[in-house]
């Protein structure tokens, strides 16, 4: 059985329209079975950044503490639905493994550090979080993930200090057009010896034609067809520990229903049996 563990926060997005965030998760909220959905109470207030180089970073710790207590309790692998992306950190804080892999889709590599950000904002830095590269609080709480264990997937907005990041790290980027056929990303994460797997989907990953409700859409994406078919492939290939899914930021409650059937297709893909 899967859980699904909803995720309102919005404090990691760097947009001026982060609240909508709130309501994506509660519109997905609202689609999925009620008996397996547990809830992450977000605070109303934006929160200090508490010196860290981390805006909004109070907020942020007490949604990160509010996951972990929600997951300690849960025997069934959890779908988080967020949100902004950076609740994802908390997910794979909670199932890491020597042999875990993380593959990250995202059209922004979500790669800066403290030093780096152009904002600020945590959901640009939540996959270098995992290696360990910001503040201690907002990290993995033990080992940090090695470098070589990340694949950042269908990412086309790297800014310049994620895309040198990249060059001189082992991180493993896989632009769209190297997933029109999954078997390259499933034969890379084989080769990085992890035998299992947490999936992380930020909706910008899609193209804009499949997908309206996203705060910075970029063009040339996924299609949806394409998404779901490298999720089953990733997970006939290995065991999915865990999965995330956020960015959803719908203008009006109409443009929600216009984008849901698309989400669903998405969380039944990362949620089937």
């Amino acid at each position: 059985m899967t859980r699904f563990v909803i995720v309102p926060q919005w404090q990691g997005s760097p947009s001026p329209r982060a609240m909508a965030l709130a309501d994506g998760a509660d519109a997905i909220s609202g689609d999925l079975p009620r008996s397996a959905v547990v809830r992450v109470e977000v605070p109303v207030e934006a929160g200090e950044s508490l010196q860290s180089g981390v805006l909004r970073a109070s907020s942020l710790q007490k949604v990160r503490r509010g996951i972990a207590d929600v997951l300690v309790s849960e025997t069934d692998r959890c779908v988080l639905i967020g949100g902004d992306c950076s609740i994802a950190v908390a997910g794979i804080d909670h199932v890491y493994h020597p042999d875990l892999a993380v593959i990250w889709f995202d059209a922004h590599a979500d790669l800066n550090s403290t030093s780096s950000s152009p904002s600020g904002a945590f959901a640009g830095m939540a996959a270098r979080a995992l290696l360990g590269d910001v503040p201690s609080e907002l990290a993995l709480s033990g080992e940090n993930l090695a470098a070589h264990r990340l694949f950042v997937a269908g990412s086309r907005a790297l800014d310049d200090d994620e895309a040198a990041f990249v060059e001189e790290s082992e991180v493993s980027l896989f632009p769209v057009d190297a997933l029109r056929d999954p078997v390259a990303l499933v034969n890379a994460v084989r080769a990085s010896g992890a035998s299992r797997i947490y999936i992380h989907v930020d909706l910008d990953v899609l193209d804009p034609a499949h997908v309206t409700g996203v705060q910075n859409p970029m063009p040339f994406g996924l299609d949806p067809a394409e998404l779901t078919a490298t999720i089953v492939a990733l997970r006939d290939a290995f065991e999915l520990s865990g999965a995330s899914l956020a960015g959803f930021a719908p203008s009006t409650p109409a443009a929600a229903v216009e984008d849901l059937g698309t989400i669903l297709r998405i969380i039944g893909a990362l949620a089937a049996a």
